[in-house]
């Protein structure tokens, strides 16, 4: 499920909110450089990067992955009719990962960024993943199923990496982790947590989109990262490095 992003998926601990005291997320990720940022967790740049000539945007697939052993835990605690099998886990999966492309591309094509199909001179690779995944009721539909009532939907960390689309070279990388549905205990089922998931899903794409545009703007990223003021694609709020 997640391959290209194995080695960020990891580094989502070290980056995401509850980051145990006193640690900090390291001031360099694979040559791009930490900046402050406001809306995402951690968010990095690659200095001298210019991202005035992007116009158009190719989206990869979106990677999911269920957070470590989520799967395991969940049907160990769960009513026998309440039980995930594993094709019921995948088709999760496959909600998850339409939902967030198609909320992507959305966001991105409402901004005015075409999105196409093949790399070009003037095209900015994205891509995403969603990882460390939680439900904390989900719905089955089984006959007879109880009532679950929960504050919370669930959680999810994004990464978002943005790469020239001919020469491959990576020019910035955000993370962030968020707790899905925190706004009052509710029935939850199958519409409630999509309702839940999509908020956050449009959330970080319009902090993508955003910061994308104010990129464009400052241009190029000068050695002391000075970047956007919102939230990229992939920085959020970012005033230099940390």
């Amino acid at each position: 499920m997640i391959r290209r992003f194995a080695a960020a998926a990891a580094a989502i601990s070290l980056l995401a909110v509850g980051t145990p005291a006193g640690s900090a997320p390291p001031s360099s990720w694979d040559g791009l450089t930490l900046v402050k940022s406001k809306r995402f967790d951690a968010v990095y740049l690659m200095p001298g990067a210019d991202f005035r000539s992007y116009s158009k945007v190719l989206l990869d697939p979106t990677e999911v992955a269920f957070e470590k052993n989520w799967l395991r835990d969940y049907n160990s605690q769960a009513p026998f009719n309440q039980r995930l099998s594993d094709a019921d886990a995948q088709r999760m999966l496959q909600t998850v990962q339409t939902g967030f492309e198609d909320i992507f591309r959305k966001v991105y094509a409402d901004a005015g960024y075409p999105i196409v199909d093949a790399p070009g001179p003037n095209v900015l690779r994205v891509r995403t993943a969603v990882v460390n995944l939680n439900v904390v009721a989900p719905d089955t539909m089984s006959a007879g199923r109880s009532r679950t009532f929960s504050r919370e939907a669930g959680g999810a960390s994004v990464i978002i990496e943005v790469r020239d689309s001919q020469s491959n070279a990576l020019l910035g990388r955000a993370v962030d982790s968020q707790i899905v549905g925190d706004d009052g205990t509710l029935i939850r089922n199958a519409v409630t947590n999509r309702s839940d998931f999509q908020r956050v899903f449009t959330r970080w794409a319009k902090i993508s989109v955003e910061g994308f545009g104010e990129l464009k703007a400052r241009s190029p990223i000068g050695g002391t990262a000075t970047a956007a003021s919102s939230a990229a694609s992939p920085a959020a709020e970012t005033t230099g490095p940390q």
